[in-house]
């Protein structure tokens, strides 16, 4: 009876990402945590780890064929959970799983802008690797994951947003490279739509991204307002710049609003980085903005647009071109039974040879810098060769100014672009709701 009343409470908690929890085993529920069947040994006992591992294109995959190798070396068994490829999703899972103190995960996969948020619920990582090592990381990323003066996730793969282009079709239209700016995308956008479906594929578009209410946009609508200088949403200072007195915001907003059935799909406000990698890959586009693993899979061998395109920076505005920063670290769970063995998984997982394999196999940028000269890297992603001036130069989301209220703040923004992208709202109601909601989160502080 506990076991049938648990999982209504998880369904109900985390709705279709219940799954995760039912997948973990669950036969039985005690007050102090979730008691998973087979991962309670005693400390002297079998090792036996479950690691979170990613389910966006090759992720999972490659996380399986990694964790192989680590099983034969260190004789411990690791057990594989794919996570929701829905990031706010995956969050709740994991915040479930720490809510009730549950041992049966053991490593997480962390978004970057979850370490402030998860952050009393994982272990400290530093004891785990020494300075030197550290340094071999790129020092924001580190940052980025010590809360106060705690180590609690290591860099796994760093993420910017990217510019596909069909080199071929910029070629046949008379294109000499891809745009240098938003109006310029719009244009070649227009002529290649028009020039494609005129040759009988009307399933051609110009140009997919990710319109779907969750994290992703708020990554693409990011992109938009930094490249138009209209700021982060929130700045460092704590200030709000999404208002409707931020003309630069309007605009972006406006002109996105635009794109939705003229260039980009009318379901564009349900489209996510898969769906769009989905119509890209099949050949149905001219242009993707996404993030890099999905230039190894573009190259595959059964892909349509195998060899036919390239990736660069995003379009410029006003101010610029813009990328957001995203990418994934790996953390320990505080209620790991095995939290030696758990930090030298991430330590496998995160090493120098891990990162390579994901480099070479599944176009996932390695966090460790000097990885970015290695030849047989830069061989399989020639595009890595630029990607440091952009990952530098990218925006970070306003996770660190917030803190536990990125959630929140991230919510209420990606909601009301998602009603613009609909046309439920216009730009200047939207951001005037974005405001008064961020005012009333921010309270006396973040």
């Amino acid at each position: 009876m506990r076991r049938l009343v648990m999982i209504v409470v998880l369904l109900v908690a985390v709705g279709a990402g219940a799954w995760f929890y039912l997948d973990l085993g669950l036969d039985d529920v005690g007050l102090g945590g979730l008691n998973i069947p087979g991962f309670n040994q005693a400390p002297d006992g079998p090792v036996v780890l479950t690691m979170d591992c990613s389910s966006v294109g090759r992720e999972y995959e490659l996380c399986v064929d990694r964790l192989e190798v680590f099983m034969e070396r260190t004789g411990y068994r690791v057990i594989p959970k794919p996570g929701p490829t829905d990031a706010s999703l995956h969050l709740s899972v994991l915040q479930e799983l720490s809510l009730t103190r549950s041992q049966g995960l053991d490593v997480y996969a962390v978004d970057v802008i979850w370490p402030g948020i998860l952050a009393e619920d994982l272990l400290d990582l530093r004891e785990y690797f020494s300075p030197a090592d550290l340094s071999d990381f790129f020092t924001a990323i580190v940052d980025n994951n010590t809360v106060g003066d705690r180590l609690v996730a290591i860099p796994y793969y760093t993420d910017a947003g990217l510019l596909y282009y069909r080199t071929d079709l910029l070629e046949r239209y008379g294109f000499d490279g891809p745009p240098a700016s938003w109006a310029e995308l719009e244009e070649m956008a227009q002529v290649i739509q028009a020039g494609e479906r005129a040759a009988g594929n009307d399933a051609f578009w110009g140009f997919v991204w990710q319109g779907r209410q969750n994290e992703g946009l708020t990554c693409d609508a990011l992109e938009w307002f930094a490249s138009e200088g209209a700021g982060r949403i929130v700045e460092i200072d704590g200030t709000i710049s999404a208002t409707p007195n931020n003309q630069q915001a309007i605009e972006a907003l406006g002109r996105a609003q635009r794109w939705v059935g003229t260039i980009s799909p009318e379901n564009s406000p349900e489209i996510d980085e898969e769906a769009s990698r989905a119509i890209w890959q099949s050949g149905n586009a001219a242009f993707m903005r996404n993030w890099p693993y999905a230039y190894a899979l573009g190259n595959s061998e059964d892909s349509p647009v195998r060899g036919l395109f390239d990736v660069g920076p995003l379009p410029s505005g006003e101010a610029g071109s813009a990328a957001t920063l995203g990418g994934w670290q790996l953390a320990v769970s505080k209620y790991s039974r095995f939290p030696d063995e758990a930090a030298e998984l991430v330590r496998f997982m995160t090493g120098t040879e891990t990162q390579k394999y994901l480099a070479i196999e599944g176009s996932y940028n390695p966090t460790r810098l000097s990885l970015y000269n290695d030849p047989d890297i830069l061989a399989a992603n020639p595009f890595f060769g630029s990607m440091l001036d952009i990952l530098n130069g990218a925006v970070a989301r306003p996770s660190t100014v917030t803190g536990t209220d990125y959630e929140a703040v991230s919510t209420v923004f990606h909601t009301q672009v998602n009603e613009v992208l609909r046309g439920e709202t216009t730009p200047e109601q939207a951001l005037r709701t974005v405001e008064q909601n961020l005012v009333s989160l921010r309270g006396e502080g973040w």
